[in-house]
């Protein structure tokens, strides 16, 4: 069952290489893609858009904005769903699959070396200094962030009432974010309410649609905080020792966790915190900004860190385990629910949940972000978070300013904490 899908009107014209041809080609283009994707993902879904439509032809523009419009809806990183889908429509769901490994593996394996050489060399000095400009344009970035998915979100009054309740009730009485999500794109139903009547049939109601959520929000995060209590100290390389107990409650959060990415790759990083951080203790919050850092400065998504943090908690398996399972339901929905995501796309219901979804992502990653400055920025020694602060400044200013990449901005970071370690 690998016949190129059927997305009328928008049909695909049955390429006339064989099957293996195609899948080859996919695997070389998004195995350079992967490597060489730095920018964030609209850079990467600019540089597929430049090879498979306006280089190869293998699509529609059409077809190709019909895709990108389908994964910035689902959950997940829209840029590693656009090229799930571009296999998809190339060669069916083995083209997805060939894409999708392809395009992440790159990142994978430069996020497992460098996680291996961090908690190698771990409080050596010199890491310290790096980190102390890196952590600073994390937290720049994450708030420049928060300022693009403004833009984006926050459309009226009641989107910034949405966004408000949601920082307040993350960050004051830690409410649990899926539960809060849920709440939100039913508070988007009622806000935004279509005038015109739901259509029939089984994607009508989008209320049916997100039930299951229910059960997950509530039950998941209290099954799996139960995992441990004590703080986890670095797992062995291959963390073969570990992978045993670790298994199930890795492989269950980052499935969770990769069904409710929404509003962008950085929205991971409230439902990371929270539960890698406060709940199972599997690392420090320093740990984790490092992480995100790590995982900025690698081309493909953010998402992969999830790759740091299997790392620490059971090796480089840990690390494969918790890839594969954020990244699992990305290959689902476009694999298996492509069509049926055609025309969900297109339901006012599902487009009025949205609406309340995205404010709710925004007032996520703020709260998140805040406790997370305060571990960056607020240093042992005065001169140090001078330091951090000012890094943390002008890693913004240039952001929203002068719109410099993050790849840039990362390793900027580390030279400017290298000097200023030696000096401070």
């Amino acid at each position: 069952m690998n016949k190129s899908p059927d997305l009328d009107p928008l049909a695909v014209e049955p390429p006339s290489e064989a099957l293996p041809t195609r899948l080859k080609e996919l695997a070389l283009l998004f195995l350079k893609l992967g490597a060489i994707g730095f920018g964030g993902p609209q850079a990467h879904i600019a540089m597929i858009h430049d090879e498979a439509v306006v280089r190869r032809g293998w699509m529609k523009e059409e077809q190709f904005l019909e895709g990108v419009a389908i994964c910035e809806m689902l959950p997940g990183p829209a840029s590693t769903q656009t090229g799930i889908y571009t296999g998809y429509l190339r060669a069916g769901q083995l083209g997805a699959l060939v894409a999708g490994l392809c395009f992440i593996a790159p990142a994978f394996f430069i996020v497992l070396g460098l996680s291996w050489a961090y908690f190698r060399f771990q409080g050596v000095p010199q890491i310290e200094d790096l980190f102390l400009g890196i952590s600073p344009v994390v937290i720049a970035i994450i708030f420049g962030f928060c300022w693009k998915l403004s833009k984006k979100a926050i459309k009226d009054w009641q989107g910034v009432a949405i966004a408000i309740a949601v920082l307040i009730l993350s960050l004051a009485f830690r409410v649990n974010i899926l539960l809060l999500f849920l709440l939100a794109s039913l508070a988007g139903l009622a806000l935004y309410r279509p005038t015109t009547p739901p259509p029939a049939g089984p994607s009508a109601r989008t209320s049916a649609w997100l039930a299951p959520l229910w059960p997950i929000a509530q039950g998941w995060p209290h099954l799996l905080a139960n995992v441990t209590a004590e703080p986890l100290a670095a797992s062995g390389f291959w963390g073969l020792d570990r992978i045993q107990n670790y298994f199930l409650p890795l492989t269950t959060f980052f499935l969770k966790t990769g069904a409710f990415i929404f509003g962008g790759g950085l929205v991971i990083i409230p439902l990371l915190e929270t539960a890698v951080v406060n709940d199972f203790q599997w690392m420090t919050r320093d740990q984790f900004i490092d992480g995100v850092a790590l995982g900025e400065l690698t081309p493909g998504p953010v998402v992969i860190t999830a790759a740091f943090v299997g790392y620490k908690v059971a090796g480089a398996v840990g690390a494969l385990v918790a890839t594969i399972a954020i990244f699992t339901p990305s290959f689902l929905f476009i694999m298996f629910a492509s069509p049926f995501l055609l025309r969900l796309r297109q339901n006012p219901w599902v487009k009025s949940a949205l609406k309340g979804v995205l404010p709710a992502a925004l007032g996520a990653i703020a709260a998140a972000a805040v406790p997370l400055a305060a571990a960056a920025l607020i240093q042992p020694t005065l001169p140090r978070t001078i330091v951090a602060i000012t890094v943390g400044l002008a890693a913004l200013v240039a952001l929203i300013r002068f719109r410099r990449p993050t790849w840039q901005l990362v390793p900027a970071g580390a030279i400017a904490g290298l000097i200023a370690g030696a000096i401070v």
